[in-house]
């Protein structure tokens, strides 16, 4: 996984730091690609045990105003069980465009700031896949 902090504005500005999942695809060019939908957001965040409830007070901070966007689906955040402090976010989206127009939108952008220190996200766009017998698309 390769970092790729100066690959957005918001994240730049933030305490954050990007690792991307893919060391090939950015989340960034992801975000380029049009016609793609629905489309699955998976961020994994990992946090400092002392900073999980100022991190789930900002992610649903976050997640509130995503839901307030036109486009989104639906999320669901879990958390690694036995005192981990590993976060993974499921979102879904109706499309890249409309993922992409509310993640570069300034409210969100702005609230970047507010997570803990020691946050690290690896954002990346997902669509389903199917496996005859299996999984259906």
């Amino acid at each position: 996984m390769k970092e790729q902090s100066e690959r957005f504005d918001g994240w730049r500005k933030s305490i954050i730091k990007l690792v991307e999942m893919d060391d090939k695809i950015t989340l960034s060019e992801q975000m380029e690609e049009e016609n793609v939908g629905p489309v699955i957001l998976i961020n994994k965040f990992n946090v400092k045990p002392e900073e999980v409830d100022q991190f789930l007070r900002t992610w649903a901070a976050d997640a509130a105003y995503f839901k307030s966007q036109p486009g989104f689906i639906s999320t669901q955040l879990h958390r690694g069980i036995a005192g981990s402090s590993v976060f993974v976010n499921y979102a879904v989206w109706k499309s890249t465009e409309i993922y992409k127009r509310a993640f570069k939108n300034h409210e969100f952008q702005s609230n970047l700031e507010k997570y803990p220190p020691s946050t690290v996200a690896s954002p990346h766009l997902f669509k389903k896949v199917a496996v005859p017998g299996i999984c259906v698309d």
